[in-house]
């Protein structure tokens, strides 16, 4: 005689199960986000409303932070934050895993990005980084670069705080890469401290290359295929600034906050 059928779940199709599921779920949160809170958050950042002081600290930076929380959660992240991001005018440098990256810090703080101008033509992400104080720059062009740095030094000598990635690029989640050091720059000559910043997706780092872009993978398609992962913890090291005069020149700055970034990466 036949066997009958067997009628037990194979663990891809499990786990192709359960990955629907989420998408069920969050595909309706994602639209809320996008038609409710969105449109919200755009009317009350708009002057005058968005230059509103509220426990020392602009209505509309609050309104970004937590539209960037919303955000992460809707992709299933739990946030943990360590340390503690320095007031006032400071450079943050971060290592760079994936577009979740500025999403990640902006719920932590809020810091104009030096963004790939790609970016800009994202769904969503460009439109909201644009929002957001986003500096874009075309990565290769040394023209663009020295109005990025000019731009750069103006905010933080007007008191606003910069984040940028040393890396130049995502690097699939794998090694800390090179960090550029002309980028550092605008924080000598303003004279503000460089705080480093060390992202960290998963347990102790696990999930950098899930949530880094595949290969030959493109924005649409990571922004879908993270939308379907299990959740996972997101954590935002904050790690001990360096102070102006502490490091000597620009090289030995962006050594420095290399070097612990990747300490915190590996502990």
């Amino acid at each position: 005689m036949n066997a009958p059928p067997s009628t037990t779940t194979t663990p891809a199709g499990a786990a192709r199960a359960v990955r629907v599921l989420r998408y069920l779920w969050r595909v309706p949160m994602l639209l809320w986000h996008l038609l409710v809170h969105l449109p919200l958050t755009l009317l009350l950042i708009s002057p005058p409303m968005g230059g509103i002081i509220i426990g020392g600290e602009r209505l509309e930076h609050r309104l970004i932070r937590a539209w960037s929380n919303g955000l992460l959660r809707v992709f299933g992240f739990r946030m943990q934050r360590v340390g503690t991001p320095l007031p006032g005018a400071v450079m943050f440098v971060a290592n760079h895993v994936s577009w979740i990256d500025i999403s990640s810090m902006h719920s932590q703080r809020m810091m104009g990005f030096v963004a790939k101008r790609e970016i800009r033509s994202w769904p969503l992400v460009g439109w909201m980084a644009s929002r957001a104080q986003t500096i874009f720059h075309a990565r290769g062009s040394s023209e663009s670069l020295g109005g990025v740095l000019h731009e750069m030094l103006a905010r933080l000598r007007g008191g606003q705080s910069i984040g940028v990635f040393p890396e130049g690029g995502t690097r699939g989640g794998e090694a800390l890469g090179p960090f550029h050091a002309r980028i550092f720059m605008a924080a000598v000559e303003a004279g503000v401290p460089v705080q480093p910043v060390a992202l960290r997706y998963g347990a102790g780092g696990e999930a950098q290359q899930i949530v880094a872009f595949g290969p030959r993978e493109r924005f649409v398609g990571n922004f879908l295929r993270l939308l379907g992962e299990p959740a996972r913890v997101v954590q935002v090291h904050f790690l001990q600034p360096i102070m102006p005069g502490e490091a000597e020149g620009r090289r030995r700055l962006a050594e420095l906050a290399r070097s612990r970034i990747a300490e915190a990466l590996a502990s």
